[in-house]
């Protein structure tokens, strides 16, 4: 998902005025034909004959301008099955160089090489300054395409950029952080000229991680098929950081890329241990820069509350397969000469001023369940897969007082057992004890809740988790379920925008701003009953999803006591009143922490049985026709006693029932005491 918009581009374009595109078509070809010299020479040296008559063959590759294809796909959708390569451009025809990013081939001759360029190879990408005094335009335009970068080419670790106009060129480092700019490169002088040529033949001499890309992630042909794979290695080292196992995975589907220009660009791939098995993937491998520092045994936070949950759950069989189930953690090993070196953020950036903090670049294996919650099927499995979701996250609150933390589209996977459909949950990067009272403010801060994104400080509880499932449950009903759905969706948003009818949708605003930007929008779409239905429930396409947001917010937003999102008394500030501060002690988010067991009990209630319904649904066969349903379908009389029989079951099985007798009517009621329920007979 992208953090201006995960499926829609909103933002608006300006036209170049005329002197710009003047400047622009002035600066592009020198630039190219300086790029096309330096290359020139550079294999002209590397390749003239010795003193023996051999040709004096030093490993190097060529940077050349290209046409690149991985800056225009900034606003994708978050399924980015194809791996599509860089067009093979021909470099004898000026035109293919509207676009001066800079490309890695091997060596070869720059006109006539032999076959195709290998996939994903962007060395930098580029920026005209297209007037004067431009370069804070030019940086930002660097910056979209860079972000793009990261979302196509899954092997890219940083990323390298240059701003360049007739006399100048600066050259840029996008790190996990940081983003680092050169001093200036004055191109006009002898002096410049040597600082870019020698940046140049940096480029074409060095390792390949000092590039940005990652050596333990490899794009590769299958000679078969001819399609593009990855192979991935996981290394196991010793105390001496000497390799002790290598064992390379096989994996032709991203099934989550990253998003994100910082933070941690995570990324998720589907894998096998070989590679004629690649289409029925038995793991999922998470790549991924993280800020969790390890225990003594060398764990991080997820591998770490993950073997408390299992030892608690594992033999459990209703919780046993709820969480997802690590194979093998650690650190990712670049090797250097002849030693491996834990990459992080400290040894990729060695040298470089002012690194805001440590990254362990980590990756992990995980027994693949099937699916992501974004490329479900149909509704019915959507709604199974947040209530197995709400059920484990409350029994790993009674049993643990473990908090998720990082609740979004990639954290809820779907299983198809022989006992049917059924959610996991995953992802436990951001994982903490209940009453922690430091968040860290997430890359996807759409489903982040409202007093976590206000207070970075704030105590945290399993409702915060239950908030941004219910942000989820609205994103996911809004733009669709899956990539069919989400792609009819944009472009049917782009044809109405073109028509001059741009909807109006307000969910749009929860990916817009800062933090207290989006959190003020959430108060004020999740104010009333009211403002919930007309600014979010009114633009859910899909009715099963609208049903089940209207009955989490019942539970979050409308519990006695701690009603609405606003303080009580609320004033919109002017010269004599001043609004209460949200936070304080009339702000029902505040307030509702001392209903905590009540409000967790009710949600699970009130997910377990539209969960009930969903698998008659399922079981009946009518998923499809439900699909953009605003009702779920008339079910049978005996359909209605199985949604209850498996309801009730159900809760039972969470120990939530005291005392259940199956087949008759029952009227769940929590307690006082202890916030449990009582059954009347």
């Amino acid at each position: 998902m992208d953090d201006d918009s995960r499926y829609i581009d909103d933002s608006q374009h300006s036209d170049d005025s005329e002197d710009t595109r003047l400047e622009a078509d002035y600066v592009s070809p020198c630039y190219e034909a300086f790029l096309l010299f330096v290359a020139h020479h550079i294999n002209k040296h590397f390749t003239k004959p010795n003193k023996t008559g051999c040709p004096n063959l030093v490993d190097h590759r060529l940077i050349l301008p290209i046409v690149n294809k991985d800056a225009e796909t900034e606003n994708s959708d978050t399924d980015t099955s194809s791996m599509d390569y860089i067009d093979d451009v021909d470099y004898d025809d000026p035109a293919n160089f509207a676009n001066v990013d800079c490309g890695m081939f091997p060596i070869g001759s720059i006109v006539e090489r032999q076959g195709a360029p290998a996939p994903h190879l962007v060395v930098a990408d580029a920026e005209i300054v297209r007037c004067k005094d431009d370069y804070s335009e030019a940086e930002l335009r660097l910056a979209r395409k860079t972000k793009a970068l990261f979302f196509n080419q899954h092997n890219r670790r940083f990323a390298w950029g240059l701003a360049i106009s007739s006399r100048t060129i600066y050259a840029y480092v996008f790190g996990a952080d940081d983003i680092w700019a050169s001093t200036e490169i004055n191109i006009s002088s002898a002096k410049g000229r040597q600082a870019f040529i020698s940046l140049l033949v940096s480029w074409s001499l060095c390792s390949v991680d000092r590039l940005g890309f990652d050596p333990t992630i490899r794009y590769e042909i299958d000679r078969v098929s001819g399609g593009p794979y990855l192979e991935i290695d996981l290394l196991e080292m010793d105390e001496k950081m000497d390799q002790v196992e290598r064992r390379t995975y096989y994996s032709q589907q991203c099934v989550g890329a990253a998003d994100h220009l910082t933070g941690r660009h995570a990324r998720y791939f589907t894998a096998s241990t070989r590679r004629d098995s690649m289409d029925k993937p038995t793991f999922l491998i998470k790549d991924v820069w993280t800020t969790s520092g390890s225990n003594s045994a060398g764990d991080t936070r997820e591998s770490s509350f993950l073997d408390v949950l299992h030892a608690e759950f594992g033999k459990s069989s209703e919780f046993g397969g709820r969480f997802s189930r690590l194979v093998r953690t650690g650190p990712v090993h670049i090797c250097h000469g002849d030693t491996f070196v834990a990459d992080s953020t400290a040894t990729a950036f060695a040298g470089l001023p002012n690194v805001s903090q440590v990254r362990q670049h980590r990756r992990t294996m995980a027994l693949w369940a099937g699916k992501m919650i974004s490329a479900a099927d149909n509704p019915s499995q959507v709604v199974v897969a947040v209530a197995d979701a709400m059920a484990a996250l409350n029994a790993a609150y009674v049993k643990g007082k473990i908090l998720h933390g990082n609740i979004s589209d990639r954290a809820i996977l779907i299983q198809q057992t022989a006992d049917g459909v059924k959610g996991v949950l995953a992802d436990f990067d951001y994982a903490s004890y209940a009453g922690d009272s430091t968040v860290e403010t997430l890359e996807l801060m759409i489903f982040q809740s409202i007093r976590s994104l206000e207070d970075a400080e704030a105590i945290r509880t399993p409702l915060d988790d239950g908030e941004s499932l219910l942000y989820l449950v609205c994103w996911l009903g809004t733009f669709g379920i899956n990539r069919v759905e989400r792609m009819a969706y944009a472009a049917d948003y782009t044809a109405r925008c073109h028509e001059g009818r741009k909807p109006r949708l307000p969910i749009l605003w929860w990916s817009q701003g800062d933090a207290n930007d989006i959190a003020d929008r959430k108060r004020s779409n999740l104010s009333t009953p009211r403002d919930f239905e007309e600014d979010i429930l009114s633009h859910m396409r899909c009715g099963p999803l609208r049903r089940l947001a209207a009955d989490i917010y019942r539970v979050l937003f409308l519990h006695p006591g701690c009603s609405g999102t606003k303080p009580s008394s609320y004033l919109e500030p002017t010269a004599h009143h001043v609004a209460p501060t949200p936070g304080g002690e009339r702000d029902p988010l505040a307030l509702r922490n001392s209903f905590v067991d009540a409000m967790m009990w009710n949600l699970l209630q009130a997910s377990v049985r539209l969960r009930a319904t969903a698998l008659a649904v399922l079981d009946a066969g009518e998923a499809d026709k439900s699909f953009n349903a605003a009702t779920p379908p008339r079910l049978s009389d005996a359909q209605m006693e199985s949604v209850a029989r498996e309801a009730i079951a159900y809760l039972a099985r969470h120990g939530y029932l005291d005392k259940v007798k199956l087949g008759e009517h029952s009227d769940i009621q929590p307690t006082s005491q202890d916030h449990r329920p009582r059954i009347r007979q």
